[in-house]
């Protein structure tokens, strides 16, 4: 369910911009689908852990407004980021 730390800094590696980089909202993104996965995978196995339910509609909120801010700001890194962590929309 959660990442570990050596999970989050290598994320963070392959979709950072710069070397001081670790909050754009590639990166954001890219935790939140890594979390989004891991609570999806939990799910499947414990379907009646309302808690965690509540928890992953609130990364999936997240995500999807930090999406929508990047798809308003700039289409072209938007588009690489779906592509890349294979979202579908």
């Amino acid at each position: 369910m959660t990442i570990t730390k050596e999970r989050k800094q290598e994320i963070i590696q392959d979709f950072r911009h710069n070397e001081q980089d670790t909050g754009s909202p590639e990166v954001q993104i890219a935790i939140l689908t890594t979390r989004i996965n891991g609570l999806t995978e939990h799910m499947r196995t414990h379907s009646k852990d309302y808690a965690s339910r509540r928890g992953l509609l609130a990364l999936v909120s997240r995500r999807r407004r930090l999406l929508d801010y990047l798809r308003r700001i700039e289409p072209g890194r938007y588009l690489d980021v779906i592509k890349r962590l294979g979202i579908r929309k």
